[in-house]
């Protein structure tokens, strides 16, 4: 009989966590696993399309679904139903969210609204698995029935800025928590030195084939030019303020290039008012959230990664099977995936630094070709993931 997984995620937005959990379920065995997955936010991402027909969507209950809404009176709803202790909770939940500044700490401190909107799942299954801090811990922590009880965490969790005494009493109820390299690993195991056996090394699944394949897909762009791409959610921690400033020293420099940056998110409207103050706007195109970006990283000639911080970037994995020169700046968990100087180029996190190494990087087209070659004679074997992966899901209980 196939043992039944169930996953939990917030949506299916593009987002490195989301992605990797996209790939894990390409991988799945499906003929001994039965795999249902439930979206917080039924509906959300770009990524649906990818996920295999084997899998089952779950949806979350009406009173929840009425709940996320932001439009048509969800208070009424639960009113004319006579659920005034659920209009009390939705007007606190928004309290909170809004006077907490953290917004991390926010939707933690909200979950003891959120979770009355919430019933335990009828289904009973062997493993289940909170794919992302926060949200889905606690979910599964207290509504799901399962044998096994693990999760991942994506980020340098000391840099995410939560609450630990929260995170800790569900934290203590999974009996595994994976993340994804091993700074990440150890900055677990820092900030909950009594849950440090239950901590665990899972690296991202990245399917070498079909990322080739996507790549092949044909796409409009300026190629006469030195192309530089970089691809993530436009946040503050992504480091793109950084990257504009960098373009704009390497103009003054007379450098010749255009930048393709490939995402969306709350810093559009400051980084295109960045673009427009330095008339950079040949210069840096803010190309939006792409379903595929691997033909954009394909064509590339240097791959950049900006961040002030990651757990680790599942862009520096798939730029390296692309065999990409990379520039990534000094990011805690940056040497988990690049060799500076043999697989990458590894920078200071400043615009100064960044401009500095991509002017090296465009005219040493020496360098450019030996990091390449290094990256084509590295192996990544998928498989040995998948094994990693399926004897932390079976593993006895902790």
């Amino acid at each position: 009989m196939k043992k039944k997984l169930l996953f939990v995620i917030p949506n299916l937005n593009i987002g490195g966590a989301e992605k990797s959990l996209v790939n894990l379920l390409n991988e799945i065995d499906y003929q001994k696993y039965a795999v249902d997955l439930l979206l917080i936010r039924a509906g959300e991402g770009m990524l649906l399309k990818q996920i295999p027909s084997q899998v089952k969507l779950l949806k979350l209950e009406k009173k929840y679904q009425v709940f996320e809404r932001t439009t048509k009176f969800p208070e009424l709803y639960f009113l004319l139903r006579g659920r005034l202790d659920l209009v009390i909770a939705r007007i606190l939940c928004r309290i909170t969210l809004a006077s907490v500044k953290d917004m991390g700490k926010a939707e933690q401190y909200a979950w003891k609204f959120t979770r009355l909107f919430h019933s335990k799942l009828k289904s009973e299954y062997d493993v289940a698995i909170a794919f992302l801090e926060k949200s889905s811990f606690y979910y599964i922590s207290e509504f799901v029935s399962a044998k096994r009880k693990v999760g991942f965490i994506h980020s340098d969790y000391a840099k995410l800025n939560l609450d630990t005494a929260f995170d800790l009493q569900y934290f203590k109820k999974m009996n595994g928590i994976a993340s994804v390299s091993s700074e990440c690993v150890a900055s677990l195991k820092t900030c909950f030195p009594t849950l440090k056996d239950k901590l665990h090394l899972i690296p991202n699944i990245v399917p070498t084939a079909l990322i080739h394949e996507l790549a092949k897909e044909p796409i409009k762009l300026i190629l006469c030019k030195p192309m530089l791409v970089s691809v993530g959610r436009l946040y503050e921690i992504k480091g793109f303020d950084m990257a504009i400033e960098a373009a704009a020293l390497l103009v003054k420099n007379n450098a010749d290039f255009v930048w393709y940056i490939i995402g969306d998110g709350p810093e559009k409207q400051k980084l295109e008012q960045q673009i427009t103050q330095h008339k950079l706007k040949d210069k840096v195109i803010l190309l939006g959230m792409k379903e595929n970006p691997y033909p954009y990283i394909l064509k590339a000639d240097i791959v950049l990664q900006t961040s002030r911080y990651e757990g680790k970037s599942l862009v520096l994995d798939e730029a390296k099977l692309m065999y990409k020169p990379i520039i990534a700046t000094n990011f805690s968990t940056v040497s988990d995936q690049i060799e500076n100087g043999r697989t990458g180029i590894i920078v200071e996190m400043n615009p100064e630094s960044i401009a500095k190494g991509i002017e090296n990087l465009l005219q040493n087209q020496e360098l450019r070709n030996t990091l390449s070659k290094n990256l084509s004679n590295e192996i990544y074997d998928a498989k040995e993931t998948m094994k990693a992966f399926y004897k932390f899901i079976e593993s006895e209980v902790n």
